[in-house]
């Protein structure tokens, strides 16, 4: 049956490109090159050939798309994609059930973890913050001035 429908799909197509390329248009398009050029002493009549023409174009384009949605429902349900979407799915089960801890998420390749701050500088430990009775505000850090900095001159030895 599978076979049969794709057949039919491709002849369809095929005859549907040249029932389209058949009807006049504004210049009678091939229909003049059929022999008639859209006047009384064509086969199909005066405007026969329009009426008949757009029956047969809508005929073949209704079995075109009815082939066309019986081949995509029928290819998305064999059995070929449904044993690679049964084996997608275990994969990616077995992937949460191996990378459960927080601390086990794959780095992008190329790429290593960042060295740990060494010094204790970066981030104070729990429960070393300020005293609770000593309340004062840090002193702020002076002001940035902009240029560059003025050279530092020692101070000259004081005269007795």
């Amino acid at each position: 049956m599978f076979p049969f429908i794709i057949a039919l799909h491709v002849v369809v197509s095929v005859f549907l490109i040249f029932v389209i390329l058949l009807q006049p248009g504004k210049s009678d398009g091939m229909a003049a090159f059929s022999g008639g050029g859209g006047g009384s002493q064509t086969v199909f009549g005066g405007r026969g050939s329009v009426t008949f023409l757009s029956k047969v174009t809508t005929g073949c384009a209704i079995i075109f798309m009815l082939t066309s949605l019986t081949l995509a429902w029928r290819s998305s349900h064999s059995d070929s994609v449904l044993r690679a979407r049964r084996n997608l799915a275990a994969t990616d089960a077995a992937k949460k059930t191996e990378s459960s801890g927080p601390l086990s998420v794959p780095l992008p390749t190329g790429q290593t973890a960042p060295a740990p701050v060494t010094g204790g500088a970066a981030i104070p430990a729990q429960g070393s913050g300020t005293p609770a009775g000593n309340n004062t505000p840090a002193t702020p850090a002076p002001a940035a001035t902009k240029g560059p900095a003025a050279p530092t001159v020692p101070a000259a030895p004081a005269k007795k």
